[in-house]
């Protein structure tokens, strides 16, 4: 077995959202805040959105939800006569991403959580958008402040994959660039048809061997 990583900065092209849960009331605040790491207070993308977003996109590229239902690819269904000329890619990212019945062997693919990079640090983290809901009978609106990381700032990503005897390493570094890709045209987070979370990967294909 060898450990493959692709380490890079997200850009973030137009203001990101991703929630952060927090259930506290603040009279006049923000209503819907970023998720923020709890010692520095400093936003951060969780490597699980971006795992989580990579594999949705990835999957409708394949076509696979409409044979699924909308449930995440499973190894059961590979022999289904609809995926027959797509079965190679479909295991390539059942072996990266995860299979339930555990038929790829482990999940070869780890997203760490995004950090903010060092010239980021010193740059504004934060901005409040305001969006409204419209009664549809009384017309009258319902504002409510959301929090979003501004256009500019830059998070650092670190994927990594582990290679075991046998496997394809060109094809899990292929999809993981095509899932990149995607993303860049597509959005990361919430409210991604109000035009948020547009994102920029740089560095998607310097891909280094870690010494084990």
């Amino acid at each position: 077995m060898k450990i493959i990583k692709l380490v890079g900065e997200m850009e973030v092209i137009t203001g990101l959202h991703i929630g952060g849960g927090d259930d506290t009331m603040r009279i006049g605040g923000i209503d819907d805040p970023v998720v923020k790491d709890i010692n520095s207070d400093k936003p951060y993308v969780p490597g699980s959105s971006l795992k989580g977003k990579m594999r949705n996109l990835l999957e409708w590229s394949l076509g696979t939800p409409h044979i699924t239902k909308g449930h995440p690819l499973d190894s059961e269904y590979l022999d289904n006569p609809a995926f027959e000329e797509k079965k190679e890619a479909l295991q390539t990212l059942l072996k990266l991403f995860g299979d339930k019945s555990g038929e790829s062997g482990i999940t070869r693919a780890s997203f760490g959580d995004c950090r903010l990079s060092e010239s980021s640090k010193e740059m504004k983290l934060s901005e409040a958008k305001f969006e409204n809901t419209i009664d549809r009978v009384k017309g009258t609106a319902n504002p409510r402040q959301t929090e979003r990381v501004p256009s500019g700032v830059r998070f650092v990503y670190d994927i990594r994959i582990k290679v075991l005897d046998g496997d394809d390493e060109r094809s899990f570094k292929d999809m993981i660039q095509k899932g990149l890709e995607l993303i860049e045209n597509d959005f990361l987070g919430g409210n991604g048809s109000r035009g948020y979370g547009r994102v920029k990967f740089h560095n998607k294909e310097q891909w280094e061997e870690i010494q084990l």
